[in-house]
This record gives C-alpha cells, structure tokens and sequence, in this order.
C-alpha cells in the first residue's frame, strides 16, 4: 500500500487495524526489556538511585515534542494541502501530547526536588514546556468548545502552527539562557556523555514510549474516522426523519 492510499480513510482504517497489534506488541516486548535493564541499571555516584527518573522523564520531553511536531505537519495539511485525515491526526495527538508532556512535568519535579531542593523553579526550559502543556490544553478545548468540525479543525491548525514556535526554545533554552536544567547529554555533536549503563536502558525505554506512543496515535485515529461516520449516519439519519 502506497502511503498516498493512506488518504483514503477506508484503506487507513484496514492499515490501522493491521498495524495497532503488533505496534502493541512490540511496545509490550520494548518495555519488559527495558524495565529489566532499568532495574539493574547502577546508581549514579551524585545523584543515586533518583537518576533512574530519566528512564521515564527523558521520553515523556520526547514525545511530548514529538506530538506538538506531528500536530504542526498535520495542521499544514489542514491548512495548505487538504488532507483528508489531517484535522483527524491533529485531534488524536493532541491528548496522547499533552499526556506526555504532563509525565515530563512531574517527574521533572519530582527528579529536582532532591537535586534542586524544590519541585519548580522558574527556570526557562520548565517554563517553556509548561507553556507547551498549556498549548496543549489550548487545541484540545478548541476541538471540544466549537461545533463545527472544519472551523475547529482550521481553528486548532492555527494555533498549533503558533504554538511550534515553543519546540525551539524548549530545545535550545539551555544554550540561550544560563537555566538550571543540564544541556543535552544525548544528542550533542561531541556524542553521548552518558555511560553506557544508563544510556542503553534509557534508549531501550524510550523506543518503547514511542512505540506506544504511535500506537495510541493510530487507535485515536481508527476511533475518531469511526466517530465521524456515525456522526454523519446520525445526520442523515435526522435529516430523513424531518
């Protein structure tokens, strides 16, 4: 299948029902491993057994940015190509994001209060993906406060295309500003400044995140394309009966 089919919402829905289970399943295989080596990960010479936090932390700031950029190309088909199933990704994502985004806050503060002494300090990386979660909350009331689905659609496409302004800062807000929150230590130009013992944990977790991560994308979808046709049954349905 072509990935253009996928436009199709029929030939998305036959994809989704083929994909979501083994999505699943490898996410399901993903985490028993990850969670293993997690569990006998050492403890970090500084900051002891807290360390681990990062194996839920790290993907929860992934995925949270990842979600708002799947949002932000998805709004662009909305707005500049039409895509059939664009507004339908963008409308599914948004919570599963926001979700994300959320176990990042907390387990970021729950991970400074023993490091920083406090749970939140406005710092510019915590301040930034704060306003990504608010942005977050932002699509989701606009999709559930206007009726009408292609206003909402255009309405959140906006907003969203708005709010990717913040994906930059978040990234770039240790090396703009002097913040408390340490630099990258995964993605940077020298390489990796994590040993091994803790890096290959943290990447096992957070592959499975994401597996779960696109696996929630594709069910919202399956369920929000099946939402729409009852919808549109239901107005057929009135519409007869008048």
């Amino acid at each position: 299948m072509a990935i253009a089919d996928l436009a199709n919402p029929t030939r998305f829905l036959a994809f989704a029902n083929r994909t979501i289970p083994w999505l699943g399943g490898l996410a399901v295989v993903a985490f028993a491993f990850g969670i293993n080596q997690a569990i006998v990960a050492p403890d970090d010479y500084q900051q002891g057994a807290t360390v681990k936090i990062m194996f839920l932390h790290v993907p929860g700031a992934w995925l949270g940015m990842l979600g708002w950029g799947v949002m932000t190309i998805a709004a662009l088909g909305t707005l500049v190509w039409r895509h059939p199933l664009a507004d339908v990704a963008a409308k599914a994502t948004a919570p599963i994001g926001a979700a994300f985004t959320l176990m990042c806050l907390v387990t970021g503060s729950l991970w400074g209060r023993p490091m920083w002494g406090t749970y939140w300090v406005w710092d510019a990386r915590l301040t930034s993906v704060l306003l990504l979660f608010l942005l977050y909350l932002g699509v989701i009331a606009l999709w559930r406060t206007v009726e009408d689905p292609s206003l909402a659609a255009r309405a959140a496409a906006i907003l969203t295309l708005v709010g990717a302004i913040d994906l930059p800062i978040i990234k770039f807000s240790v090396e703009w500003w002097n913040t408390l929150h340490q630099p990258a230590s995964v993605f940077r130009m020298g390489g990796p400044t994590i040993d091994a013992s803790i890096l290959i944990p943290l990447s096992i977790m957070t592959i499975a995140f994401t597996l779960t991560f696109a696996t929630l994308v594709l069910a919202a979808m399956r369920n929000e394309i099946l939402r729409r046709r009852v919808r549109t049954l239901r107005l057929m349905q009135a519409s007869a009966a008048s």
